[in-house]
C-alpha cells in the first residue's frame, strides 16, 4: 500500500512537472506572427537581402520544433526553401539561449549567381568560437543552380563541433550510379578533415585543411589523389557534358583564402597533374578536323594516352579553367598544345602530327563550347607536303611550322578565321 502511494505521488508530482514545463513553455514562445517577423528579420540581418516567408509555426510535442515553410530572398534569381525544420535545446530554452540540436531542410535552390550578394558576414564572426549553436544540420533534395543554369541535386548532413568546425559532413548526388558522395572526418580538435570522395567508378581521397590568421582571413590548402576516375562518368554526374572517356589518375592541390567560408568558395583553386590511358575524344575526329581543314570533325578519336595538367579558378563570375602541357597520342596521330575555358567559351590551340608524314599541323578551337569553330592551317598543311617533297621527314616538320608562320604573318584572312580553310595550292590535296 505504502508502495502504491509512493508511486502515484512520484506520477503526480511528474504531472504537476510536465503542465509547469508546458506553462512555461507557452509563456516563452511567442505566437506565430511574432515568431515569422522575428526570424524575417534576423534572416535578413544575417544574409544582407530581405527575405519572404510563406508560413511559420511551432510545436511542443512530440518534441519542441520551429517550421518554416516557402522561404525565399528577394532577388533576381531568389534562393527558396520549401521547408526548415528547427529543432531547439529544450533545456537551453528555457533559459532563454537559442541552440539547436538538428536543423532539417526539405528542398530548396539555390541559384549560384545570388551568393555573391550574401556574402557580407563581417570579419569577427570566429570570436564566437566556443560557442555550438547547431549540433547537426541535415538537407535533402537540395538544387544547386550554376551560373548557367545547370542544375545538380545534393543531399547530405554535417555534424558541427563549436565555432561552427564539421566534425563531419556526407554529401552525396542521390539516385546517381555509381556512387557519387564527399566524406570529411575532422582529426580530432585540428581544423584539419580527412577527405574521401568516389567518383566515376574511382575515389580521391586526401586532406584540407583551414587556417585563420591573426586578421581574421580564412586560407584554405589541401591535396587530393584522383585514382581510377572515369572522367565521362564524372563530369556526367554533375550534369555536365564529357568531351573525353577514359580512367584518370593524377594529384591535386587546391587552395583559397577569403574573409568568409562563401569567399572561399567563391575563391577556390585546384592545380591537377594527371594521366590517362586508353581513352576517346569525344565528338571530335582530329584526323578528319586536319584532312578537311577544319571544315568537318564530326566522329570519335581514339588514343592511346592522355596526360597534361588542369587548372581551375573559381571567380565572382564563374570558373575558369585552364589545359597545359596536353600530350595525347594514339596508332593515328599524336598531339600536343593548350585549352582555356571561360563563361562557355573555349580558347585552344594543338599540334597535330599525322602519321602518313604531315607533321605539326596548328589546329585552333574557339567560341561557344556547344559550337566550336576550328581553323586548321591551309598554308601549313601546304607546306608540309612540299616539304615532303623536297626532303621526307624533317622537311615535313619545317614545312608545316614554315607554312603556318608565313600564313599568321602574310595572311590575315582564311588562316586567321576560325571554322573558314584557306584555299589549297594548285596541285596539291590535304
Amino acid at each position: 500500500m505504502a508502495r502504491r502511494q509512493t508511486w502515484m505521488v512520484a506520477a503526480g508530482g511528474l504531472a504537476a512537472l510536465l503542465g509547469a514545463l508546458w506553462l512555461a513553455l507557452v509563456w516563452f514562445i511567442p505566437g506565430d506572427e511574432d515568431l515569422a517577423a522575428h526570424a524575417a528579420g534576423e534572416l535578413q540581418g544575417r544574409l544582407g537581402v530581405p527575405v519572404r516567408l510563406g508560413a511559420l509555426h511551432w510545436r511542443l510535442l512530440p518534441v519542441p520544433a520551429v517550421v518554416l515553410e516557402d522561404v525565399a530572398t528577394d532577388q533576381p534569381q531568389p534562393i527558396t526553401v520549401k521547408k526548415l525544420t528547427a529543432y531547439p535545446d529544450l533545456l537551453a530554452l528555457l533559459q532563454r539561449r537559442v541552440i539547436l540540436d538538428r536543423v532539417e531542410l526539405d528542398g530548396a535552390v539555390v541559384p549560384q549567381l545570388s551568393l555573391r550578394a550574401l556574402d557580407a558576414t563581417p570579419r569577427g564572426a570566429a570570436a564566437e568560437a566556443g560557442a555550438m549553436p547547431l549540433a547537426r544540420f541535415v538537407f535533402r533534395d537540395l538544387t544547386w543552380l550554376s551560373r548557367h543554369g545547370v542544375a545538380v541535386v545534393y543531399d547530405g548532413e554535417i555534424d558541427f563541433d563549436p565555432g561552427w568546425r564539421p566534425r563531419q559532413a556526407v554529401v552525396r548526388r542521390p539516385g546517381f550510379t555509381p556512387a557519387t558522395d564527399l566524406t570529411l572526418t575532422r582529426q580530432g580538435q585540428e581544423d584539419r578533415w580527412a577527405a574521401h570522395i568516389n567518383v566515376g567508378g574511382g575515389t580521391a581521397n586526401g586532406e584540407v585543411q583551414l587556417q585563420t590568421r591573426a586578421d581574421g582571413r580564412l586560407v584554405l590548402d589541401g591535396q587530393l589523389r584522383p585514382s581510377g576516375v572515369d572522367v565521362a562518368s564524372a563530369v556526367a554526374a554533375f550534369n555536365r557534358k564529357p568531351v573525353i572517356a577514359g580512367k584518370a589518375t593524377g594529384n591535386t592541390v587546391l587552395s583559397a583564402q577569403a574573409d568568409t567560408l562563401v569567399g572561399l568558395a567563391q575563391s577556390l583553386h585546384t592545380k591537377t597533374v594527371f594521366t590517362m590511358g586508353a581513352s576517346t575524344l569525344l565528338r571530335f575526329d582530329l584526323d578528319k578536323a586536319v584532312r578537311s581543314f577544319g571544315k568537318d570533325h564530326a566522329g570519335q578519336t581514339p588514343l592511346d594516352a592522355v596526360s597534361g595538367q588542369l587548372a581551375t579558378q573559381n571567380t565572382p563570375r564563374g570558373m575558369v579553367t585552364n589545359f597545359t602541357g596536353i600530350k595525347a597520342r594514339s596508332g593515328a596521330l599524336t598531339a600536343s598544345g593548350q585549352a582555356r575555358l571561360s563563361n562557355r567559351q573555349i580558347e585552344a590551340e594543338f599540334a597535330v602530327d599525322l602519321v602518313d608524314g604531315i607533321v605539326g599541323v596548328p589546329l585552333v578551337l574557339s567560341g561557344p563550347v556547344d559550337k566550336v569553330a576550328v581553323s586548321v592551317s591551309g598554308g601549313a598543311v601546304a607546306g608540309a607536303v612540299l616539304g615532303t617533297a623536297v626532303l621526307p621527314g624533317i622537311g615535313t616538320a619545317i614545312g608545316a611550322r614554315l607554312g603556318a608562320t608565313l600564313g599568321r604573318l602574310f595572311d590575315s584572312g582564311p588562316d586567321r578565321q576560325p571554322g573558314k580553310a584557306a584555299p589549297a595550292t594548285p596541285g596539291t590535296a590535304p
